[in-house]
């Protein structure tokens, strides 16, 4: 038996581990200059003018050429100002791009999947910024620029504080502020920068350049929204759990009542949650917003009437556009309609290479461990499970995964390589088949460990809401 995939079936692993021309190279630029940021460009030294110079030579070929050199050179002697660390912000988001789309061609011919041709729609103009405030914000990440992540230190991150308040009312800035308020709750987190131990060199580099270019007018200009209207038949839910929030993402097929190629979209719920609010508990947060949830949970498909749509493959959700449809086993689904599905191009801000997350599906792999990782082997290509993206909020668990004999996940790219991380697997319990899902307890749950979970979440809620009330009723 083979990979499901192109041809029928047939999933090209072997590509995944093929080198990609000129990525290596883009990336070593992209290190070079984070690593410039790491001391910071108040008063660069010969080795941080070095990385800005690799920076500008890497863009060289391209419309940014100009800008990028100049910036760098203005940057090396310590005089850049705010158009130059946009430039370099830019050609740093530019090369990751590349990076971004080299992979997503390889793992398209790898999957047998096709991109519709590239012809979105113009953008319809944002909401119109307030320019000051995002002046503002851009002054602070220049701040940053300059101090270095060694020369962070509280005064200098509070900065953001302002800031970040005066833009959270406006709908505009919403998107800008929610970004400039995590970095700098990070930051805070690690001052002062001289004392880290380890710096999260290319993360921080990553929420600087793309805050930076959130701050230009027309950043977060998008077409407008289509609309869909047919079959959705969920793969398999991602969850995504902080301290204060929680998010289930929905990877899907859809299929559109007028008979059109079948489409992989994605719908996701996000909420604010309290910390004590863990594991199987977040569903209860989750499951108000969302009646896709329960479709997940029952194996059930959605009937979909005219639901907004962006043009990366978003679904805007609303529950009074769809409807239960009929059963929609996700691996029938997987086996039959997944490959002949075409994926959305990523807006031009989102091509990263960390925000590759492909659905795939895989079956006919042996499991083996080594160094304590878990690695399918696929028509004799080794492919890492990232098993630490196994939410706790649903009964799939790294013991399911390594008795399985077939798996929907998502394809990442993490540290240099292809990952796959389990939605779903297909195993064998007590001699039989069955099918365990990460979204299992999405809709609700019989399963003793969920039950409990559950339980600790409804009593954590309810204590939290008694003490609300009587600290309002004072």
């Amino acid at each position: 038996m083979v990979p499901a995939g192109q041809d029928g079936g047939v999933m090209r692993t072997a590509l995944l581990t093929d080198p990609v021309d000129g990525l290596d190279e883009a990336l070593a630029a992209v290190d070079a200059f984070d690593g410039a940021l790491v001391g910071g460009l108040l008063r660069p030294g010969p080795a941080q003018a070095a990385g800005l110079s690799e920076l500008a030579d890497a863009v060289a070929g391209t419309p940014l050429a100009a800008r990028a050199a100049e910036a760098a050179e203005k940057a090396a002697a310590g005089s850049a100002g705010e158009e130059h660390f946009v430039a370099l912000a830019a050609a740093r988001a530019a090369l990751l791009g590349s990076v971004h789309d080299a992979l997503m061609t390889r793992v398209d011919e790898a999957a047998g999947r096709s991109h519709p041709e590239d012809t979105a729609p113009a953008p319809v103009p944002a909401e119109r910024q307030t320019a000051n405030l995002s002046a503002a914000a851009r002054s602070w990440l220049c701040d940053l620029a300059r101090a270095g992540w060694q020369g962070i230190d509280h005064e200098l991150v509070s900065g953001a504080a302002q800031v970040v308040s005066a833009m959270l009312p406006d709908r505009a800035l919403r998107r800008q502020a929610t970004l400039l308020d995590g970095f700098a709750a990070e930051l805070a987190a690690s001052c002062p920068g001289a004392s880290l131990e380890r710096t999260p060199v290319r993360r921080w580099a990553d929420l600087w350049s793309r805050a930076m270019l959130l701050t230009l007018p027309g950043a977060t200009e998008a077409p407008a929204p289509g609309t869909a209207t047919g079959r959705l038949l969920p793969l398999g839910v991602d969850v995504h759990e902080h301290a204060t929030a929680a998010q289930a993402q929905v990877h899907a097929v859809f299929e559109p009542a007028d008979g059109t190629t079948p489409r992989l979209v994605r719908a996701a719920v996000s909420v604010p949650k309290p910390d004590t609010v863990v594991e199987a508990g977040v569903w209860q947060l989750l499951r108000p917003h969302m009646a896709l949830l329960a479709a997940v949970s029952e194996g059930r498909s959605m009937e979909l009437s005219g639901m907004p749509v962006t043009a990366e493959g978003d679904l805007i959700w609303h529950d009074d556009q769809a409807r239960p449809g009929g059963p929609a086993d996700a691996f029938t689904t997987a086996r039959v309609a997944l490959a002949a599905a075409t994926a959305a191009t990523a807006a031009p801000l989102d091509r990263h290479p960390a925000r590759i997350a492909e659905p795939v599906f895989l079956e006919g792999y042996t499991v083996r461990r080594e160094s304590g990782a878990l690695l399918f082997d696929v028509a004799g290509q080794p492919l890492a499970v990232d098993a630490d993206r196994i939410p706790t909020a649903g009964p799939l668990t790294p013991e399911a995964v390594e008795t399985s004999g077939a798996c929907i996940g998502l394809l990442r790219w993490d540290a240099g390589r292809f990952i796959v991380q389990p939605l779903a697997v297909e195993t064998t319990a007590r001699k039989k088949a069955v099918a365990v899902h990460g979204g299992g307890w999405a809709g609700g749950t019989t399963d003793k460990a969920g039950v409990k979970a559950e339980k600790a979440a409804t009593d954590a809620v309810k204590v939290l809401r008694e003490r609300a009330g009587r600290l309002l009723r004072k």
